[in-house]
């Protein structure tokens, strides 16, 4: 964000001080859980200090928004991961249940995974989960999404660079 000459820049105390209770009870109204929402407007916040980029003080509360839905939905994203896993495990025998380092360890790549999924159009990550996960060739892939083989090809090629750059690239 770049201030112009006539914007006013705010402090992230003066902006706490004077915003944080009014995100609590957004949060809390979009969540449904006051410890969930009290978390996300310290994680809000944490994510403005670490940026270390100035304030405008012409919208504070839309750019609070905007950060504070992200962290809903990657809290979202999270919890339907969780559950994924653990309705997953219920499937498994009892003595095949990994530790809770394990489990705790396999979220934290689930999430990280969706993550970078998230990136995707919707019909390159459909390709790309169908053709790694789905243990289906370029050619039962098209036929089950109705495009070329050429297509999946291109969309495999692109979600596989698409993760590479994610994971390997250092931020510019």
């Amino acid at each position: 964000m770049s201030l112009h000459e006539t914007d006013s820049i705010v402090s992230l105390d003066n902006l706490y001080g004077t915003h944080r209770g009014w995100l609590l009870g957004w949060l809390r109204r979009s969540l449904g859980c006051s410890q969930h929402a009290a978390d996300l407007v310290q994680d809000t916040f944490l994510r403005l200090l670490v940026r270390d980029q100035p304030i405008s003080a012409r919208a504070p509360r839309a750019l609070l928004v905007r950060i504070a839905r992200g962290l809903v939905v990657d809290h979202w994203r999270r919890d339907a991961l969780e559950r994924a896993y653990l309705d997953a495990l219920v499937q498994m025998p009892e003595a095949s249940h990994p530790s809770p380092e394990v489990r705790h360890e396999a979220l934290q790549c689930l999430e990280r995974i969706a993550q970078l999924l998230d990136g995707l159009k919707p019909a390159v990550r459909e390709a790309f989960l169908l053709y790694q996960l789905g243990d289906l060739s370029h050619v039962q892939v098209a036929q089950q999404l109705g495009v070329s083989s050429r297509t999946v090809e291109r969309h495999v090629a692109s979600a596989l660079l698409h993760c590479y750059k994610a994971c390997f690239e250092t931020p510019q």
